[in-house]
């Protein structure tokens, strides 16, 4: 089964596509540019969901929930805002549809035409700042931390499954505070918990950096972002963490008396990751046979197959077998146990391989009278015979130790596909190759622009960690201080 997927080096992004319907994970809806997320590829959501809302909840933040519908009017307060998103939005002009007079269906009733267009929601940021103003009145309010799961619509002319859909599903934080530094720092924090989000559990190195002013998020006066490299050397922007200054709370008038006895705008940020990880954790690691997912992720983190001819053989099996799922799943470790007899052990091996389940037992009635199993790990496709005793101790650090390579590995190839580049014409030959180039910029919007327009590559982000380093700008000549990651991204 696994078997008819396009390699990547054959077709990368078939192989993408092909992939996602074989594993069971998403496929497109009836609406056009719209996915359905299927019970295998949101149970891999829910467990970055769950990881996330724990990680924002440690550091201080409350879930609440803000209307889908954005009145017209809000998105028109926050100039910069609304010019950044107004291509995008889906609007709502009337509220009822009646059946045609010539009885050929339903059509929009013209006499129910809303007084205000209601725009479906592209991000929040309006409609919980006029919230906010009505929350906070004085320093004692603050800090504010909030954040919401929900669903956004941003119109798509070119839609990819999780990458880029019309209406995808996210977190957004919105959070006020009183001073800057605070509402700085926060947002400092916040790109850590993505990052440390990425490598810990998606097993996906990141590079943790600042948006130029040209990649900047629409209302922010800073975007923080992680960028994530995929197999194909492109790069991938996986969360992005936003100081907003006073922006919005001057355009809702959202003031608080500060401790001095005066009056004064509080300061915001904004962060979220969306559905689009779930297409990063797919291009990040998995290969020509399937997924490859990272342990902390899999909706199934073992899987054991009997090996059987008949009922009485798989009565002695599961006597062995059922003992050993109560001890995997009393430490923490999701188990499936497939008894089904629709299908061969062979053709379950590809299946089992094709959803990228870390670890596979397989136990026959050899492995049963020698008290062995056999044991395979999906990430190295290596298997070995054991003994059934330890075993839970063996598979609890087999699934570390699975995690573990899976970052090294991806953290490897982002290593051998980086490279600094001191030429124009160096950089045009490289960027056709991917990668990330580490290049020289002299810091204007223009040199950015005419670069983006000449190769399609952009600045992915200006590293946070990056050492200072006297240089010339790769195309214009002028001095540079530091290098910036350029790529071509989706």
């Amino acid at each position: 089964m696994a078997k008819a997927i396009p390699s990547r080096s054959e077709n990368y992004s078939e192989w993408y596509n092909e992939l996602i319907k074989r594993a069971d994970l998403a496929e497109n809806s009836a609406v056009r540019g719209c996915m359905v997320i299927k019970p295998y590829g949101f149970s891999i959501w829910e467990k970055m969901q769950r990881a996330l809302d724990d990680m924002f909840k440690e550091t201080g933040h409350s879930n609440a929930y803000f209307p889908l519908f954005i009145p017209k009017s809000f998105l028109s307060k926050e100039a910069s805002h609304v010019e950044g998103f107004a291509k995008e939005c889906a609007v709502v002009t009337h509220y009822r549809l009646k059946n045609a007079e010539d009885g050929s269906g339903v059509i929009v009733d013209p006499e129910a035409k809303l007084e205000e267009e209601l725009i479906v929601r592209p991000t929040s940021e309006t409609v919980i700042w006029s919230s906010y103003k009505n929350w906070i009145q004085s320093y004692r309010d603050l800090p504010l931390l909030i954040n919401q799961w929900a669903n956004v619509v941003r119109w798509e002319m070119r839609t990819r499954i999780f990458l880029r859909t019309s209406e995808f599903l996210w977190q957004e934080g919105h959070t006020a505070h009183s001073t800057a530094r605070e509402a700085m720092e926060e947002t400092t924090q916040m790109l850590n918990v993505y990052a440390t989000f990425a490598e810990e559990w998606m097993a996906m190195p990141v590079i943790r950096g600042t948006k130029t002013a040209n990649e900047r998020f629409a209302g922010a006066d800073d975007t923080l972002c992680i960028e994530a490299m995929m197999q194909d050397g492109k790069a991938l922007q996986a969360g992005t963490s936003h100081f907003l200054g006073q922006n919005f709370a001057k355009a809702f008038d959202v003031k608080f008396l500060t401790k001095d006895n005066q009056q004064d705008y509080v300061w915001g940020t904004s962060w979220g990751v969306s559905t689009r990880l779930m297409g990063a954790l797919i291009m990040a690691h998995s290969d020509d046979d399937g997924l490859v997912l990272p342990p902390k992720l899999a909706p199934i983190q073992v899987v054991i197959i009997p090996i059987f001819r008949n009922d009485e053989q798989l009565a002695q099996l599961s006597e062995k077998i059922n003992p050993l799922i109560k001890e995997l799943k009393k430490v923490g470790i999701s188990v499936k146990y497939d008894t089904s007899d629709a299908n061969k052990p062979g053709w379950k091996f590809a299946e089992y391989e094709l959803r990228g389940v870390p670890v596979r037992l397989a136990m026959g009635m050899r492995d049963f009278e020698n008290n062995t199993v056999e044991i395979a790990r999906r990430d190295l496709k290596t298997k070995e015979t054991i003994s059934a005793d330890g075993l839970v101790a063996h598979i609890q650090n087999l699934l570390e130790e699975i995690q573990l390579n899976i970052y090294n590995k991806a953290a490897q190839f982002r290593q051998e596909h980086t490279f600094r580049v001191d030429t124009y014409e160096a950089f045009k030959e490289q960027i056709e190759k991917g990668g990330f180039l580490m290049a020289h910029w002299d810091g204007t919007s223009e040199t950015e622009e005419a670069i983006k327009e000449e190769t399609k590559a952009t600045i992915r982000c200006i590293p946070l960690d990056a050492e200072l380093e006297e240089g010339t700008c790769i195309y214009s000549g002028k001095p540079s201080k530091q290098r910036v990651v350029f790529a071509r991204a989706y």
